[in-house]
């Protein structure tokens, strides 16, 4: 089969290159490397209309959901924290629209560091404004534009734990993280300090969010599993209706046997 085509959301935001300073739409270059090294084809997702999240997650196999900024408090009913940032509703709108999208499908979905935190809110979770203030430390966004290094246990019985099984170091830069867990997910890993590092949809065929940053190859293996996932699902056909869904929490998913050590 054709590789599978995997939606990357993005930035919108001012960027500047050679001599040009202008709106651009942005994405770290190492989300595709990490997608088209697990054998996929990657495609940038830029904010859109969300009218328009259905028409085009359709043509999708796998669906990411990127880092970046801070979501709007207002999604899950707070007010602003002094230390979050502006929201980009632009964004939150679009890639709420296109998760909505996504999980009706029930295509693959990883949510990377805001993307996990984007399917909480989405699932009627909440989120902490200001780890430091929960914590005590800095450890998760220890200097502005690099990331950190600290380790997360996983949880035995999940898609996660199955991949990444005990304790190990990830690629870490934030400064919000899960609160209150949204309806139909469970904790797939936690930090040293109790922090969700992991969530996944007990709904949904393959729908996991990470907190850590996957794509900088700590941990290939959750790209691997997302690309492996599309594929083996293309391969199956679309799920009948009144068909019960795959739950995500199980010991020995396909995606694991693609997966390649991390």
């Amino acid at each position: 089969m054709p590789k599978p085509l995997v939606g990357l959301t993005t930035y919108l935001t001012d960027a500047q290159w050679g001599e040009w300073e202008l709106p651009a739409v942005l994405l770290p270059a190492a989300y595709a490397s990490a997608v088209q090294a697990a054998g996929g084809h990657a495609v940038l997702l830029p904010p859109d209309d969300p009218g328009a999240a259905a028409d085009v997650v359709a043509r999708l196999d796998a669906l990411v959901l990127t880092g970046g900024e801070d979501l709007d408090p207002a999604l899950y009913g707070a007010a602003p924290h002094p230390c979050s940032g502006a929201p980009v509703r632009e964004r939150d709108r679009w890639e709420l629209a296109v998760l909505a999208a996504g999980l009706g499908r029930d295509i693959p979905v990883l949510g990377v560091c805001r993307g996990m935190q984007l399917m909480n809110v989405h699932a009627g979770g909440t989120l902490i404004q200001h780890l430091p203030d929960r914590v005590g430390h800095d450890g998760h966004d220890v200097r502005p534009g690099h990331f950190a290094s600290h380790a997360v246990t996983t949880v035995p019985g999940t898609r996660i734990g199955a991949l990444l099984p005990g304790t190990r170091n990830v690629a870490t830069h934030h400064h919000q993280a899960v609160d209150r867990l949204g309806a139909g997910l469970v904790v797939a890993a936690h930090a040293m300090d109790a922090t969700v590092e992991a969530v996944e949809s007990t709904r949904h065929r393959f729908a996991v969010g990470v907190q850590w940053h996957p794509e900088m190859a700590f941990d290939s293996a959750v790209v691997y599993a997302l690309v492996a996932a599309a594929r083996s699902i293309a391969n199956a056909g679309p799920r009948r209706a009144g068909d019960p869904g795959e739950r995500a929490v199980r010991t020995t998913p396909p995606a694991v046997m693609s997966a390649p050590t991390p």
